[in-house]
């Protein structure tokens, strides 16, 4: 983000006085856009990044007063000074109160202009900043609700966090059920278009007849059943992002459609010929291998313009250590929604669990976690609420245990990266994964407490806090 910014655009019918206002600023040191009317404006605000808008009342195609409306509505951290004659003063008091930062009446402002302009950047350029330092907090906490600590997670975290902070289009490569569309909500909320809408979309749910229509919308009567004119899921995610699932389901026709979308930012509605343009951030999904000798249907071309910057979402068989924290996480969700009070689970359950393949992936174990604390009779989770299909694995007790310590309410940390839990032989308690999560990331950043806490995504303060809870030496 430019936090300092020079750039001036100065709307006047008026060439004589516009090319006088842009010398007296140009000398200054400021980058000077000018426009004759509101439509050229407009234009120059949405193709340049703009600071300040020096505006007259009355101009040809529009009023000044509702110029400095739709600025302030569609652009709020641009400034805006709106040039009077004489005998409107009350149109710069007009437009002070819709959020203007000034007015300068015709011919009495040549000395006041460098002032007051220098004024309004100085204002604009305080609520950048306090924008971004809003901006640093919002991104931090927006990758949260991602659970895990295994390597294969904190490097497809590594990956989003870089990314999300720009513009670049994403390709997410992951198993159904890997959480792609929670990435992409992590991604978008970590970006400036956090603000705008989020619209996620599933292709492989939407038929291939009605796919045109749904992303970009139809006018009325351009086809049997086309009522009223439509805005399609691209309009209504204008300046936020646009998550399409299941790429690999969207229709040969849409994908040239798509492609024209992403080359002009621009795009037509069904039976539309006058062209839209749309300001999106596009982050698109698939479970499958898009481009191959195999498989012709899917556009290369579009292939290589979404996939600028992509990133595996791994397996969940690929990092069962992350199970343990799932499970967690899973269970304080389900049991709150079942009104249930369940403070533990039994190590043979999650014994199952690690061995299980997890075709369905996080998906999968949601709706496991979820039956199992439907069932629960009592206060901790057990083997008898799993599915059949993972109760008849090899029996748990050939799986492969640390051998537990002598002491109680240890943990110890193999060479695996798994934890092994100890406080009790027959049960696992909600504190001692937490405890254990803890130390663990404590041992990762080799005591670290400013890097750990950044893993867990907390505060240092809450570290500590934890750390004194659960008197783990500090």
């Amino acid at each position: 983000m430019d936090i300092q910014g020079n750039s001036i655009l100065i709307v006047e019918d008026e060439a004589s006085i516009r090319s006088l206002l842009a010398k007296i600023l140009g000398l200054e040191g400021y980058t000077i856009f000018e426009a004759s009317d509101v439509t050229a404006g407009r234009e120059i605000l949405r193709s340049q990044t703009i600071h300040l808008v020096l505006t007259d009342v009355n101009l040809p195609d529009a009023n000044g007063i509702d110029f400095t409306k739709y600025i302030k509505k569609e652009y709020p951290l641009i400034e805006v000074i709106v040039l009077t004659a004489f005998s409107s003063v009350k149109d710069g008091v007009q437009a002070m109160k819709l959020g203007a930062f000034d007015y300068l009446a015709k011919g009495d402002g040549d000395e006041r202009l460098p002032l007051v302009v220098q004024k309004a950047m100085e204002k604009a350029a305080m609520n950048r900043k306090l924008q971004e330092m809003e901006f640093r907090l919002d991104s931090k906490s927006s990758f949260a609700k991602i659970v895990g600590s295994s390597q294969p997670v904190q490097r497809m975290l590594e990956l989003a966090k870089k990314v999300a902070v720009t513009d670049t289009t994403v390709l997410l490569l992951g198993e159904t059920g890997t959480g792609k569309e929670l990435l992409a909500e992590a991604v978008h909320l970590a970006s400036r278009r956090r603000k705008g809408n989020f619209v996620a979309i599933n292709c492989a749910a939407i038929p291939k007849d009605l796919q045109e229509s749904e992303l970009f919308g139809h006018k009325k009567g351009s086809f049997t059943g086309a009522s009223s004119d439509k805005k399609g899921y691209f309009e209504v995610a204008d300046r936020g992002t646009i998550f399409l699932d299941e790429l690999g389901e969207m229709s040969p026709a849409l994908q040239a459609k798509l492609l024209r979308v992403l080359e002009t930012r621009m795009l037509n509605r069904v039976g539309e010929t006058e062209p839209i343009p749309v300001d999106i951030r596009i982050i698109a999904a698939t479970n499958r291998e898009l481009v191959s000798d195999d498989n012709e249907v899917f556009r290369r071309d579009l292939y290589y313009r979404l996939s600028a910057f992509t990133i595996d979402l791994p397996a969940l068989r690929d990092r069962k250590e992350d199970i343990d924290l799932l499970v967690m996480h899973l269970l304080k969700e389900h049991a709150e929604r079942a009104n249930k009070s369940i403070s533990s689970i039994d190590p043979e359950f999650l014994d199952y669990l690690k061995r299980y393949n997890w075709p369905g992936n996080i998906r999968e174990l949601r709706n496991v976690v979820e039956r199992a604390v439907i069932l629960a009779d009592t206060d901790r989770l057990t083997p008898d609420a799993l599915p059949n299909e993972i109760l008849n694995q090899t029996n748990p007790a050939s799986v492969t245990t640390q051998t537990p310590n002598t002491s109680p309410n240890t943990y110890s940390t193999p060479v695996t990266g798994h934890v092994n839990y100890t406080a009790d032989p027959g049960l696992v308690d909600l504190k001692s994964v937490e405890q254990a999560h803890i130390l663990k990331m404590l041992e990762m950043t080799n005591g670290n407490k400013s890097e750990a806490a950044k893993r867990l995504d907390i505060g240092l303060a809450t570290l500590y806090r934890k750390l004194k809870e659960y008197n783990i030496s500090s």
